[in-house]
Formats: C-alpha cells, structure tokens, sequence
C-alpha cells in the first residue's frame, strides 16, 4: 500500500514515515504544497494524508486538485479542530481527519479503517489474520479497524456508526474497564491529544450519543453505567 504524506514538521514526518513503514506502508513524502503537487499522480496512492497548514498553500487545496483527478481516500492533519474546519474538510471529500497532537496507533487505526470503507485492502503481513474484538454484551469493538458492530438476533454483526468523538469516548471506557471514571478524569484522558476546547456541557451530549447507538435501552443504559455523584463506569462483567 502506498501513501502521500504530506507534512511541513519535519520531525513529525519523520516518526510518521517510519511508524508507517513498520506496517508494511510505502510511504513518498512531501514538506509542502508544492513538493506533494509535484509527487502526485494518478492511480499511483492507496491513500493521502494531508496536513492542512502548509507553508506555501493549504491542505484543502491539495485535496481539491487530488479529488478532481482521482477519488482516492484522504486523511486530514489538523492542529484546528474547530467545527468549521472540520465540516469544511469533509464537504472537500475527505474521509476523515485527526487533531494533533496525536497518537500514532489512532492514525494507524483510522488509516486502516479509511482504507477498509473504500474497499483497499492491506498486504501486509497480518493481512489474513483474524483479530479479537473487545466484547461488551452484543457490542464488538475491532480497535485495530476503528470499527464497532452489534450482533443482531439472526446472529449476523451489524456496523454501528461511530463519530471519531464518540469512538474515542467508548475506548476510553473500554481501557479504564470496572473503573469508576469521573467528569474530570474523562475529559483529561479523552482529549489530552485534542486541545482543551470540551468542555463538560460537551461531555454529556457525547455521552448521551454513544449510549444511544450502544445501549439497548439508552434510558436504562446497561453498558455505560452513571455512578451517582462520582461518574461513570463500563462494568468489568459482560453487560
């Protein structure tokens, strides 16, 4: 699989580069909007990643010109991850962003997953490997796919749609198991690589998403229990 990255830190390119070539990736660089104009090309990239603050230009630009002569998966980088900018970058055609800073294993999952809905598969060596979901209930959580499925009464797993916030808020349970999770401590642990801009009103509605599309019942939530006067907790039992 071959990637376009493009990324004007250079120290963030260089980790990026080799953590992507340890996972089998074929990774061609670029520090500018103008080197990444001069190394694209047509059917060459399985997928793009695009900073969006560039020296000379801008990452919307890029994916403006990529877009138009190939619908290739694009991934954006963004230090701003203000609603606008996020909404902008997706009505480009992007397929997803991340806020730095990140952590490499999120960008890796996300990249797999992006990948995984345009139907481009991954040669690498674990291609035919079978990973372990995280089971809650009927809930299946594919971490290393970025993905989150319900198992229906016929037995058959059906695709949850989770938000990039929401998928983070679920995994942070999932990585604190039969822990008693305070507001506080959430929103320390959720968005230490996002900025400070959530705040607890921000929680609650996002706590209220995910236990909709989860929880059999959001009213009586099973999976994401409330703690009364202390947080929450996802039960170390099956729920």
């Amino acid at each position: 699989m071959r990637i376009l990255l493009v990324e004007d830190d250079e120290a963030i390119g260089m980790g990026l580069t080799y953590s992507l070539e340890k996972e089998g990736y074929e990774v061609v660089t670029a520090k500018n909007a103008a080197d990444a104009r001069a190394a694209w090309k047509p059917e060459t990239y399985d997928i793009c990643v695009l900073d969006i603050n560039l020296p000379d230009g801008s990452g919307y630009d890029l994916c403006r010109q990529i877009k138009r002569s190939e619908d290739v998966p694009v991934i954006f980088l963004t230090a701003v991850d203000a609603e606008v900018n996020v909404v902008m970058g997706l009505e480009l055609g992007a397929d997803d962003y991340i806020c730095k800073p990140f952590r490499v294993n999120e960008l890796m999952a996300r990249i797999r997953s992006v990948l995984r809905r345009a139907g481009r598969s991954q040669h690498s060596n674990t291609e035919n490997s079978q990973p372990c979901p995280e089971v809650i209930g009927d809930i299946r959580i594919y971490s290393n796919e970025a993905r989150v499925t319900r198992m229906n009464a016929a037995g058959q797993e059906e695709t949850i749609e989770l938000t990039a916030l929401e998928y983070r808020l679920l995994l942070t349970f999932v990585n604190n198991r039969g822990i008693v999770l305070s507001r506080k401590k959430l929103l320390s642990l959720m968005w230490d690589i996002s900025g400070d801009f959530v705040n607890d009103n921000t929680l609650t509605v996002y706590i209220k998403r995910l236990r909709d599309k989860i929880e059999k019942d959001p009213a009586e939530p099973a999976i994401i229990r409330t703690v009364r006067g202390l947080g929450y907790i996802l039960d170390k039992e099956k729920a």
